[in-house]
């Protein structure tokens, strides 16, 4: 078997035992007709003048030929004469891009298309190559860069200042001033606060000119004395006002916003109480000044000195602003209004009206009698300057005072321990 790459020696011409003669390398190879078109005859005369004929083919010797078929070919030429028993192999491309089947035939002399002992072989087209990328060569496993530490990202606060949303409020630490601010707000845009306090200023100031009135005339010592009446009748108002100040707010509920807005409560019940000491302290200490002065002016008697004057204007004003401020103590450790005020009134006429019944029995008078000398009104009388038993063995000046706000002030340190324990 031969191939048309290696040709074989051609013999000379009229050489003997020569049955075939292979195909010049030279030779061009016709172009395959097309599909359509009809084979020509393969003819056993001489091939045209571009294309010699092939030698005959030995007996028993198979020839492989190629012949490829170019798309520039105007007209295809005639297919090589074949003896018997020669095998022609014919590889074509695809037409329009799918493979067509051609054929292979073994032709016999003077045979057009397939005859008997055809040989069909079919040659796919080769695939499209697709582009391929340029490999890489394949790198060691790197192990990780190690990370940076990662800051956990901080949420907008307003008050840091730096970081989220800047408020254009300047940012302050709260102190006392703040709560201070607070309750003076909150007390003076209560109408209770108004009524109470306008009713406590009509009684003193009213009840005083009446009995400036009344008393004109007549001679007493000191001549500011009886100005103790209106002030007695003031303290039943501001006993209610002190407790209204704090259970209020437990009746209302506002006390849980008022504890949310500043967690410190002894912060708030510190503020509280200094706003109020002070607002009945000033409308008080007004009040029974106007009276001290209508008493001087239409009473006669001996001329009250410097610390008559004191005890009667200012000490009746912190002894009436100490009151209060006990009723706010215990209005913070009942947290009920009506209960609170109960008691209040319990501890400041309780007392004298125990006393009174309790004079007839011999031998309870000790006790009547210490109950009238460290009651309410008998303290509002000694800072007068007019007790009622005397001043045999009781407390004088500026005593009553004194002890009063000892009292408060235990209260208070009541209130502030169970604020901190209690919830709201």
């Amino acid at each position: 078997m031969t191939s048309p790459q290696q040709p074989q020696p051609q013999p000379q011409p009229g050489a003997p035992g020569t049955g075939a003669q292979p195909m010049p390398p030279s030779a061009p190879e016709p172009a395959t007709p097309p599909p359509s078109a009809p084979v020509p005859a393969p003819t056993a005369g001489p091939m045209p003048p571009a294309s010699p004929p092939a030698p005959a083919a030995e007996p028993g010797t198979m020839l492989l030929q190629a012949q490829a078929q170019t798309q520039t070919q105007p007209q295809p030429q005639p297919a090589p004469v074949k003896e018997a028993g020669t095998m022609m192999l014919q590889a074509q491309p695809p037409a329009g891009g799918h493979p067509e089947p051609r054929p292979l035939a073994a032709h016999g002399p003077g045979a057009q298309g397939k005859e008997g002992g055809t040989m069909m072989l079919t040659v796919p087209a080769p695939p499209q190559a697709q582009p391929q990328l340029p490999q890489q060569s394949p790198q060691a496993p790197q192990a990780p860069a190690p990370q940076p530490p990662q800051q956990q990202p901080v949420g907008a606060n307003w008050q840091a200042g730096n970081v989220g949303y800047v408020s254009p409020i300047p940012v302050r630490p709260t102190h006392l001033g703040h709560a201070l601010a607070a309750e003076w707000t909150k007390i003076r845009s209560v109408r209770s606060t108004i009524w109470t306090l306008g009713v406590m200023v009509v009684l003193i100031v009213g009840i005083g000119l009446l009995t400036a009135t009344a008393m004109s005339g007549h001679t007493v010592s000191p001549r500011i004395g009886f100005g103790f009446f209106s002030v007695m009748l003031g303290t039943l108002c501001i006993i209610p006002l002190g407790v209204l100040v704090i259970s209020s707010e437990y009746g209302t509920g506002l006390i849980r916003t008022t504890m949310t807005v500043c967690p410190s409560r002894a912060r708030v019940l510190a503020a509280k109480s200094i706003v109020f000491f002070l607002l009945a302290f000033v409308i008080t200490t007004l009040a029974t000044t106007v009276v001290s002065l209508a008493m001087a002016g239409m009473v006669g008697g001996r001329e009250p000195t410097i610390s008559e004057w004191l005890r009667c204007t200012v000490g009746a004003g912190l002894y009436v602003s100490m009151l209060g401020l006990l009723a706010m103590a215990v209005g913070s450790l009942l947290r009920h209004s009506a209960g609170a005020i109960s008691a209040m009134f319990g501890v400041v006429l309780l007392p004298m009206l125990l006393a009174v019944f309790m004079l007839g029995a011999s031998s309870l008078q000790w006790l009547a009698k210490g109950l009238i000398t460290y009651s309410v009104p008998n303290s509002l009388a000694t800072l007068y300057g007019i007790p009622f038993l005397g001043t045999d063995g009781g407390p004088e000046g500026w005593t009553p005072l004194w002890i009063l706000t000892g009292v408060a002030a235990v209260a208070l340190a009541a209130a502030f321990a169970v604020q901190e324990r209690r919830d709201v």
